[in-house]
């Protein structure tokens, strides 16, 4: 049985694993590394500041994927975030969830 439950939890970290991989895949190819890395300024901020800004905010992953379909301006210094109107709704929540998971 012990070995089982092992079994499950090797599985599910792969799992985990593999849908961080994935994300980070789904960032690249909708332009988001252009500007950002995960740990450190680029153009826009890292994403882990990002995540780390709004990690006590309930409505943080709706606001991130608007700003991701929207753009903005001002939030984070001079340079404004373009729109990105060629992300999917479904994918700009998918990528608001992710950078929200960094640290």
């Amino acid at each position: 049985m012990r070995a089982v439950w092992m079994g499950m939890v090797a599985a599910s970290a792969l799992l985990m694993v593999g849908t961080a991989q994935a994300n980070a895949d789904l960032a690249k190819a909708n332009g988001c590394t252009n500007c950002h890395t995960v740990d450190k300024k680029l153009v826009g901020p890292a994403l882990k500041d990002i995540a780390a800004k709004y990690k006590d905010d309930p409505k943080a992953e709706a606001y991130l994927a608007d700003k991701i379909k929207k753009g903005s301006n001002g939030v984070w210094g001079p340079v404004p975030m373009p729109p990105n109107a060629h992300v999917s709704d479904a994918n700009a929540k998918t990528l608001a969830a992710w950078v929200l998971t960094l640290k």
